[in-house]
């Protein structure tokens, strides 16, 4: 199928606006670090954005809960991956520079290639496996494992990897018949529950306006994330457009050095660069298979 060019242009166009969306979010949730407490912060923004998500996915009609048992078994098990994964990454973005927890997670396009290969059988040639080997070691400059400087929580920020890995892989199993604002739905109303029984053990406290004005531009950037996301990829060729989920970057050290004046360190920058750089050639080979299978 040709896909006309000015598509993929709003496909980009969509995709850019979708990362500085979710990284917002970031900047508001990180911003509450030290006042309020994690799950506190997160079952409020998980019961906003299940509210916003129900009001949108009834007025498109696409919330449908009629689903077959396998398919809820995979929303189930995304659900709890989708738990541990905002549990760690906002556990690491609570106490490290935005910009560093965003650039551990650009390894994901490795990850799930990877994962993808190990567990549902799908094919890794050479040259990916070498730049999967090569990207992981642009992770291990921005970890910096026994350096000076370590951080623990930038094991967090590897073990909300995992989860997010487990979560894209759970995804790819779903029927196409199932509408991703039902998921999305379910995601955030399961997180929401689970962060709520946690606040009960890790206690309130009483929040100022402006606390409560970023939990709602929390929800509020999530939502419009989320939906730019799911039209980025109706719009344009996946291949062309996937490679701009990397722009993520981008906002975050922007926004992490005008909100929070933070700035990455050399050996930080130099791995991310890595590891982009890894990522966007796993992404060009997949489109180089893709399109050699169609053929």
């Amino acid at each position: 199928m040709v896909v006309d060019a000015r598509d993929n242009l709003k496909g980009a166009g969509l995709m850019v606006v979708s990362m500085a969306a979710f990284t917002f979010n970031d900047v508001c949730m990180k911003a509450l670090a030290g006042d309020v407490p994690l799950f506190q912060a997160i079952f409020l923004r998980g019961v906003l954005t299940s509210l916003l998500i129900w009001i949108v996915g009834r007025q498109m009609g696409a919330i449908r809960f009629s689903l077959p048992r396998r398919d809820w078994g995979l929303v189930a098990l995304r659900s709890l991956a989708e738990i541990g994964a905002t549990f760690f990454f906002l556990t690491a973005l609570f106490h490290m520079p935005i910009a560093n927890v965003t650039a551990i997670l650009q390894a994901l396009p490795l990850t799930v290639a990877l994962a993808a290969a190990l567990f549902l059988g799908e094919p890794l040639g050479w040259r990916r496996l070498v730049a999967i080997a090569v990207g992981f070691g642009g992770v291990m400059l921005i970890v910096r494992p026994g350096a000076e400087g370590f951080s623990v929580y930038s094991l967090y920020a590897l073990a909300a990897v995992c989860f997010v890995t487990l979560r894209d892989l759970t995804a790819r199993r779903l029927s196409a018949a199932v509408p991703s604002i039902t998921v999305a739905l379910v995601t955030a109303v399961v997180i929401a529950t689970a962060a709520g029984v946690a606040s009960g053990v890790q206690g309130w406290v009483a929040l100022e306006p402006w606390h409560m004005g970023l939990i709602v531009l929390a929800a509020g950037f999530i939502l419009g994330g989320y939906l730019a996301s799911v039209a980025t990829m109706r719009v344009g060729e996946i291949g062309f457009v996937a490679p701009f989920r990397y722009t993520g970057l981008i906002w975050a050290l922007v926004l992490g050095f005008v909100v929070f004046g933070d700035w990455p360190a050399p050996l930080t920058l130099a791995g991310a660069g890595i590891v982009v750089a890894m990522g966007l050639f796993t992404l060009y080979r997949e489109r180089q298979l893709r399109r050699r299978r169609s053929a």
